[in-house]
């Protein structure tokens, strides 16, 4: 130091100690800079294995791949395969200081693999934070995750935010209860009803994978045998996993497992529970302590170790399809485990839709049925009101009801509950000239005139009122009910019996039982309740209004929802009767009368395949702007055997309407076009739309465009 500044030159032995000792501590951070949060600038790395290589939480498809971080030293411990991490994503080649790179929103991800080097031969910006030590993502469901992503034109984050649950703290602090021994393997039970049901159960045992499509004789026995099935898996000392459609399909299910196996065997995962509660039945899962899931849509990607049993019930059910992108249905995610883990299959249901006749045909799947006289002994008698039989019915014509459902329902109605099933909830839905049928119109747009009350007549689509309306068909001035909502059933069925209680079942208020004393019950479909002994009688009214539906389904679905219904209703020699308002000529009406809904699925899947029609084509479509889906179709690389079909304008969603996936905003005119592949082509298929999808979101189109594989309607 200078004379300049108070101390002779050569006297440095004499400065104060606490000068130098800052002197020494300001060189010393000199040497070695702290390392900024969450940069880690200047910090040193991982000394083995210093790259992490990590899946971002950004589910757009021209971004479904790896990216590559570096690992700070601080961070090797927990930064592991399979753990939730943070990193910084966006940043630009140029922002790099000391080596990292710098910049970007932190966003979340999965760490899915550690390296000794990276492809990248640019600067690695650093991993931010682990957000949890805990590894949630294994091989296997990382693989399971790609395979659905593939097979949906979709991307992998997208799969994974539907296959793990959001993370809570309070749930993966808390330890998970140690594994209970196997059980022991359950006796066949009702499964003796079936001529192969004893036997698939002891292959299950066994430590076998049979694979069945099984079709369930009516009455409430389903969830004690689906109990058994898994009990069996269970007693092998492998896990199960049963995927249903619905909460109180999953409540009875869940029942009837702890009926047989006790607490603590299985766990229960719908949306509908907490984010602690699921997440916390997710980790003891995943964790091993807990061998056997049941749940709804969202537990078909549920982590089962060492999984023997993966079954659906009811996969008809619109519940089935995710309606989160990239839309899987639970059927075909369990058929890519059962094939990846080379495990049991059981797909299950009063019906049978095409694809589980297809399962049948193809010979991967056998049939796990009962004998003609069980069929017969179990199922309720079903007779048919027609269109001859109502234009004959003073009745009919009258009211709504023919002669023959009054009856059915006042001779039920001394022995038990009656079911009656209307396609529609509300109060009138529609209605039509009382004279000609003609369907009432509004004179400003043409909508469907609906009656909101007894005496309220508006327009479905512009909302205006209407009074004084005549029929432009015939000059008639009374109106009908073409399709009589729930409500408005319950209230017609109350001034007919005064003396018997009427209950309503609808999405408002779903009942989930009701009691064996004589009472009215009015449900839409898949909101029928059971009743304690069995329905002594059911009417399915409006059946035309199911079977007319532009769907490629329409037969198939009304069968499954009938059949729903009556399987509800007491055998027939039990007295159980079932009226259907519908044309006795139609296949799907002969095939519930006869009881055979296999032989409807063999039926409908031959002439699929003749017209080359889905299951046994593959098809997708694609929704948007008219001039947005024909710059995609342009651009797209189809395989060679792609058939384009259309596109055509897809109908306008009307103003207060709940949008569906893929369908116009309201208000909005969209086209949609179906592109469609013979057999062995599907996979080409879905990697050039998804291909094409990603090059189009790369150059940055903002207008919309859908494209879903497997629609389940099409029109």
């Amino acid at each position: 130091m200078s004379s300049e500044n108070g101390q002779p030159d050569g006297d440095a032995e004499s400065a104060p100690p606490e000068q130098l000792a800052l002197i020494r501590e300001s060189v010393r951070k000199a040497r070695a800079p702290r390392a900024k949060p969450r940069t880690w600038r200047g910090a040193a790395l991982a000394r083995e294995l210093p790259v992490a290589r990590v899946l971002v939480d950004k589910g757009v498809l021209h971004l479904d791949r790896y990216f590559d971080y570096a690992v700070p030293e601080d961070l090797d411990a927990d930064a592991q395969p399979g753990v939730r991490v943070r990193v910084r994503f966006g940043a630009g080649r140029h922002r790099v200081r000391e080596g990292r790179r710098e910049g970007g929103g932190l966003i979340d991800g999965f760490l899915v693999e550690r390296l000794a080097e990276s492809d990248y031969s640019g600067p690695l910006a650093a991993l931010a934070q682990v957000v949890s030590p805990e590894r949630v993502l294994d091989e296997e469901l990382l693989g399971l995750a790609r395979a659905v992503a593939d097979r949906y034109a979709g991307s992998l984050a997208d799969v994974l935010q539907l296959a793990v649950p959001p993370r809570n703290a309070r749930a993966e602090q808390r330890p998970s209860p140690a594994p209970l021994p196997p059980p022991t393997a359950p006796g066949p039970g009702s499964w003796d009803r079936y001529e192969q049901g004893p036997g698939f159960l002891a292959a299950l045992a066994s430590g076998g994978s049979p694979r069945a499509v099984w079709n369930a004789l009516p009455g409430p026995e389903w969830s004690g045998e689906l109990a058994r099935a898994v009990a069996a898996t269970l007693a092998s000392g492998r896990g199960a996993l049963a995927v249903l459609p619905d909460g109180r399909s999953v409540a009875r299910l869940d029942a009837a497992l702890t009926g047989l196996l006790g607490e603590g065997r299985h766990a229960v995962l719908t949306a509908d529970a907490g984010p602690e509660k699921r997440y916390a039945q997710w980790l003891a899962v995943r964790r091993g302590s807990v061998r056997a899931v049941i749940g709804t849509r969202a537990a078909m990607f549920a982590p089962v170790r060492d999984l023997g049993l993966v079954a659906v019930w009811d996969d008809g059910d619109d519940s089935h399809s995710e309606q989160h992108a990239p839309q899987p249905h639970s059927r075909e995610v369990l058929l890519l485990r059962a094939a990846q883990d080379g495990c049991g299959f059981l797909l299950g249901s009063r019906d049978c839709t095409v694809e589980a006749a297809q399962l049948v045909e193809t010979g991967w799947a056998r049939p796990l049925v009962a004998g003609r006289e069980r069929v017969r002994a179990a199922a309720p008698l079903v007779r048919t009101v027609g269109d001859g039989d109502l234009a004959r019915d003073e009745a009919a014509r009258a009211a709504r009801l023919p002669s023959l459902a009054w009856q059915a329902a006042r001779e039920g109605l001394r022995h038990g509950p009656v079911l009656v099933q209307v396609p529609r909830r509300g109060y009138v839905p529609r209605m039509a000239c009382a004279r000609c049928r003609e369907p009432a119109r509004c004179r400003h747009c043409s909508g469907p005139l609906q009656a909101q009350g007894t005496d309220d007549l508006r327009c479905a689509w512009c909302g205006r009122g209407e009074t004084g309306w005549h029929c432009p068909e015939c000059g008639g001035f009374r109106l009908r009910a073409q399709v009589v909502g729930a409500r408005r059933t319950a209230e017609e069925l109350g001034r007919a019996f005064p003396a018997v209680p009427v209950r309503t079942s609808g999405r408002e208020h779903v009942l989930d039982t009701v009691p064996g004393t004589p009472a009215l019950v009015v449900s839409t479909p898949g909101a029928e309740p059971e009743a304690e002994g069995g329905y002594a009688a059911a009417l399915l009214l409006d059946g035309w209004a199911m079977l007319s539906r532009p769907d490629l389904r329409a037969g198939e679905d009304a069968l499954r929802r009938w059949i729903a219904a009556a399987a509800l209703v007491r055998p027939q020699q039990a007295g159980g009767t079932v009226v259907v308002v519908a044309e006795p000529t139609l296949r799907p009406v002969q095939a519930l009368v006869r009881w055979d809904p296999v032989g409807h699925a063999v039926r409908e899947l031959a002439e699929r395949g003749e017209l080359g029609f889905p299951p046994v084509s593959r098809m997708a479509a694609v929704s948007g702007p008219g001039e947005a889906v024909a710059g995609f179709l342009s651009a797209v690389a189809l395989p060679a055997q792609a058939e384009i079909l259309g596109p055509v304008p897809l109908p306008v969603t009307p103003a207060g309407r709940p949008r569906r996936p893929g369908a116009p905003p309201p208000g909005e005119q969209w086209d949609r076009a179906l592109i469609r592949v013979p057999p062995g082509n599907g996979a080409a298929l879905t990697a050039a739309l998804k291909s094409a999808q990603a090059a189009r979101m790369a150059r940055g189109g903002n207008t919309p465009v859908w494209v879903r594989v497997d629609p389940p309607d099409i029109g």
